[in-house]
């Protein structure tokens, strides 16, 4: 059985090595001592979210402290094409469930969209404490994975933000997708961008509400330069769409082999 997984702040690990010693304290030393009841020998992992994992084991649990013996340090290799999904917003907590597969299946981000027919509205207060919401359930499906990366939950966008967002995308040599129940062509068979150098290009998958993609934007995305995709011959809900998107893409880009 693989190590439960605690999260670290970028750059804690690099410092260290075998032998040496880890301390998880506040809301991750309370997961692991209070709640999980780690006991001494038990082996964990602490991952700091940008690809180094230790592997360690516990030595000592004082209540919410916990203290680790570090018996390793790897360094995960991070991918040339990173995938993002654009969820849009979405009754009934769809969209984090959408995000919370996304981030276990590997997706590297993801942006949340405010869709002409979404019916949930990010404004105000409300706004903060749901990207806060979509930032916590990205960090648990993260830790339910045992991933060593954290996916980046970035600002939302409207349509407008969108459409640049494409463009910016393409000018980097990415590649962007919007998935569509009327698409000729099948996911599988769009290109994805090639590795190229230290800055990865990425692949953007648009997903979105439960009423679909209106006719306008669909106009705007394609001719920004966005690509209509189908999954299959069935028509999947916003909260499986992406994340089937993203199984997909991981797949084709070897990260599954």
């Amino acid at each position: 059985m693989s190590a439960p997984v605690f999260l670290a702040e970028v750059g804690e690990l690099s410092r260290l090595g075998p032998g040496d010693r880890y301390v998880l304290e506040g809301p991750e030393g309370r997961h692991a001592g209070v709640v999980q009841r780690r006991r001494t020998g038990e082996r964990v992992d602490v991952v700091d979210g940008a690809g180094v994992r230790a592997r360690c084991v516990v030595e000592d649990v004082d209540g919410p402290r916990v203290t680790l013996g570090v018996q390793e340090v790897v360094v995960e290799e991070t991918d040339s094409v990173e995938v993002v999904l654009v969820q849009a917003l979405a009754k009934g907590d769809r969209d984090e469930l959408a995000i919370e597969a996304a981030t276990e299946l590997g997706v590297d981000a993801v942006v949340p969209w405010q869709a002409e027919r979404s019916v949930v509205v990010w404004r105000g207060d409300r706004a903060e404490k749901s990207l806060a919401r979509w930032v916590a359930t990205v960090r648990a499906a993260t830790k339910q994975a045992r991933r060593a990366t954290l996916p980046e939950v970035r600002r939302p966008v409207d349509g407008r933000a969108l459409v640049a967002t494409v463009r910016a995308v393409l000018d980097a040599g990415g590649s962007a997708v919007v998935l569509h129940e009327d698409a000729a062509v099948p996911l599988a068979a769009v290109p994805v961008p090639p590795p190229a150098g230290d800055v990865p290009r990425s692949v953007l998958v648009v997903v979105g509400p439960e009423g679909g993609i209106s006719d306008r934007e669909v106009e705007a995305l394609t001719e920004a330069g966005a690509v209509l995709a189908r999954l299959g011959p069935h028509v999947l809900r916003t909260s499986t769409a992406g994340p089937v998107a993203v199984a997909s893409l991981s797949e084709r880009l070897g990260r599954w082999g």
